[in-house]
């Protein structure tokens, strides 16, 4: 049997979860909901409208309900669909708060019904390859791990403009860069370094570094500017990197490309002897003499975001479980929280977990 979806938005987001759900195997959309009726002018006519949440929650056809809807408003859209007896997806950031999501987790376990986040991201192609690089351990040690996005336009669109509305890049892309990183390397964060910046907007963040310590002594490094300007073709620059004893890795674009490098020779220490390059006495910094460097190619990578929700359907029907957990969620957050100390303190956050 088909699983019937309710959709609560119907911005960018649910536009693209209407395309995914009307065209998923094992899934039904039958309700989609906005507050603002144009909004919904481009909704399929063989699926009901509805403009208040509360009608399409008495559909009892309904199982499940995506909310899409802006971020203040996830607390108590999920609140409402617990309360209806309709399983919980809702988009990230879940919550705007730990004390919002834990109220949110309640709800959803005394109404008996399942409850997790849209963290599709973890499907991303480019991301797939950088932890199939990590998790081989083909790099050795790995000491650093990067993973970066950079812009060029600076400003963000409607409610993501505004603070109050749960606007800003840690919330709107800074979630999935956090979740990426902290589901690729294993083990607790021992410490956080972040600096956040409004360097366009008035209101909200546009950009961010933030330094991850890990236990095992991996510094990851996630940095993102909607203001980085470059004359070459392209809007953005998606990257990765990983650095290990025993080689390096890059990824570069949403659609990757990139390469495992190593050398056919590593310098051992000579004293006080003198290594002659092209470019004077160094070592570290001259060109490498030809077939010093290798290149070996990426492992394949076939994810798209569309087995999110095939993972979400055979997690309903109990044949898996489901690929984001409140707790990893909960992490997550419990790290932007700390970013944010860091960044207004400007000093380094000890971390637990």
């Amino acid at each position: 049997m088909n699983v019937k979806f309710g959709l609560i938005g119907h911005g960018f987001m649910g536009t693209n979860h209407v395309k995914t759900l009307t065209n998923l195997a094992g899934a039904e959309l039958i309700g989609v909901c906005d507050i603002d009726p144009q909004q919904l002018t481009g909704v399929p006519k063989h699926i009901k409208t509805y403009t208040d949440a509360a009608d399409m929650l008495k559909d009892p056809a309904i199982d499940a309900v995506v909310i899409a809807a802006n971020n203040d408003q996830h607390r108590k859209l999920v609140e409402a669909v617990a309360a209806a007896g309709k399983h919980v997806l809702c988009e990230k950031p879940v919550a705007l708060s730990l004390e919002d999501l834990d109220a949110m987790e309640a709800c959803c376990k005394s109404n008996n019904v399942t409850f997790t986040v849209h963290q599709q991201r973890r499907y991303d192609p480019d991301f797939r390859k950088t932890k199939a690089v990590f998790d081989s351990e083909t790099l050795g040690t790995p000491y650093t791990v990067k993973t970066s996005l950079y812009g060029f336009n600076g400003n963000m669109h409607d409610w993501h403009v505004y603070a109050d509305q749960g606007g800003g890049m840690l919330y709107d892309w800074g979630v999935h860069l956090i979740d990426q990183m902290l589901w690729m390397i294993p083990g607790n964060i021992t410490t956080i370094y972040a600096d956040l910046r409004n360097v366009i907007n008035k209101e909200v963040d546009d950009y961010f570094h933030i330094m991850l310590r890990f236990e095992s002594g991996i510094v990851a490094h996630i940095e993102l500017g909607t203001y980085f300007l470059k004359d070459q073709p392209g809007w953005f620059e998606r990257h990765w990197f990983i650095g290990g004893n025993k080689g390096s890795m890059y990824v570069d674009g949403f659609h990757p490309t990139g390469a495992i490098v190593r050398t056919t020779q590593l310098l051992q220490s000579v004293g006080n002897q003198r290594t002659m390059t092209a470019a004077g006495p160094t070592r570290s910094f001259g060109p490498p003499p030809e077939g010093r460097i290798v290149r070996e190619e990426l492992p394949e990578a076939d994810v798209n975001h569309k087995m999110y929700f095939e993972n979400y359907l055979a997690a309903l029907r109990g044949d898996e479980e489901f690929l984001v957990t409140i707790p990893q969620v909960r992490r997550v957050l419990k790290v932007m929280d700390a970013v944010r100390q860091s960044a207004a303190s400007g000093k380094s956050v000890d971390f637990q977990g």
